[in-house]
């Protein structure tokens, strides 16, 4: 996060704290208290559809901003990020984390989204994100979950091939990357409760333009 985003982000905790809406510290970072304190500002103000405006989903703009940043390289920003909602798994070094990346950018992006059963005590577990939301087809933004093994691997949906979808997701080849995962391999495709589905089909996208991964991911 740039200097500016993080005196912008400064000046909006700063407003809203002034107009009784408390963000938590003014520190200049996007996490779950912000995020939920614009959102009681607009509920007052009869605006709370203006929370998801027309355009780039709000989580899969959190997936993007963390786009390239690797385990070890980036080891201590991708800790400081993955905590941002106010838990996190651990270091990303010694954690298979796609499910903490998955975890923070729901939870920031829509800090009202329920978290139910298993998958409230445990979304590091990828298979868990099967309760998640709303069953739907692959769209743009959903939630895949894959198999591997007897464990699996989570991400979002961004683009698909003949027999690959295209992942944003975390832990792929140890980094934040946008992946190719076999479709065969797909255990479902969920979206959340609290947005209405958008009717969008996965755009279609060449399959040399991103590895194949079958380990994290």
């Amino acid at each position: 996060m740039t200097k500016d985003q993080t005196d912008a982000i400064r000046l909006i905790q700063s407003g809203l704290d002034q107009l009784g809406h408390s963000p938590g510290a003014l520190n200049g970072q996007w996490g779950v208290r912000t995020a939920r304190a614009l959102k009681s500002l607009l509920a007052a103000n009869g605006r709370a559809a203006a929370l998801l405006p027309p355009g780039t989903l709000p989580w899969i703009s959190e997936a993007k901003s963390a786009l390239g940043r690797h385990e070890a390289r980036d080891r201590s920003w991708l800790m400081d990020w993955l905590k941002r909602d106010g838990r996190s798994l651990g270091d990303p070094a010694k954690n298979p984390w796609c499910g903490d990346f998955v975890e923070t950018c729901i939870r920031i992006a829509l800090p009202d989204e329920p978290l139910l059963g298993a998958l409230g005590s445990n979304p590091y577990w990828a298979r868990n994100w099967l309760q998640f939301g709303q069953e739907v087809q692959p769209i743009p933004g959903a939630v895949l979950i894959f198999e591997r093994g007897s464990g699996g691997h989570v991400g979002f949906a961004i683009g698909q091939d003949d027999t690959h979808f295209h992942v944003l997701g975390g832990n792929q080849s140890d980094a934040v990357t946008i992946a190719r995962i076999a479709k065969s391999r797909l255990l479902g495709a969920r979206w959340p409760a609290t947005v209405p589905p958008r009717a969008q089909r996965l755009p279609v996208m060449k399959p040399g333009e991103y590895l194949t991964t079958t380990n994290e991911a």
